[in-house]
């Protein structure tokens, strides 16, 4: 059986707390107040602070690096349209799902989506991967 199939998946699950917000604005200097500043985000259309999309985004690469196509994987490329706001203590699950892989070159297409603890879709997109050279299938 090869490694890697059409259609095959992996998630990944993270409740997103205030330790993880915070500490994304630190490492990526994103400190806009709808954030980190609670009263300013009450006079949001949001009503709350919300993650950053980045956040948000950064499970796909926990997926990707770890589970499918998984360690040794290279990222090429991702596409990312934000559906719905991610508010601190929403548990998001990152799923990936092989959408086409080329063992001879090595590259894979991955739909990637995020959704929320109620089923909703948060974040959708297409990821492009390259897998080892050890792990193509194709001719070395």
């Amino acid at each position: 059986m090869a490694k890697y199939e059409i259609g095959q998946t992996a998630s990944f699950s993270k409740t997103i707390t205030e330790t993880d917000v915070v500490t994304y604005a630190g490492l990526s200097g994103d400190f806009n107040p709808i954030h980190v500043d609670r009263e300013y985000a009450k006079n949001t259309r949001f009503e709350q602070r919300i993650a950053h999309g980045l956040l948000t985004t950064s499970l796909l690469s926990g997926v990707l690096g770890m589970h499918l196509p998984g360690p040794g994987c290279v990222y090429m490329g991702q596409t990312l349209r934000f559906v719905k706001p991610v508010f601190i203590n929403d548990t998001v699950t990152a799923t990936v799902e092989v959408l086409d892989f080329d063992p001879e070159k090595g590259n894979m297409r991955l739909k990637t989506e995020c959704r929320n603890q109620h089923g909703e879709l948060v974040l959708e997109g297409e990821a492009k991967m390259r897998v080892p050279r050890e792990e193509q299938g194709g001719a070395a």
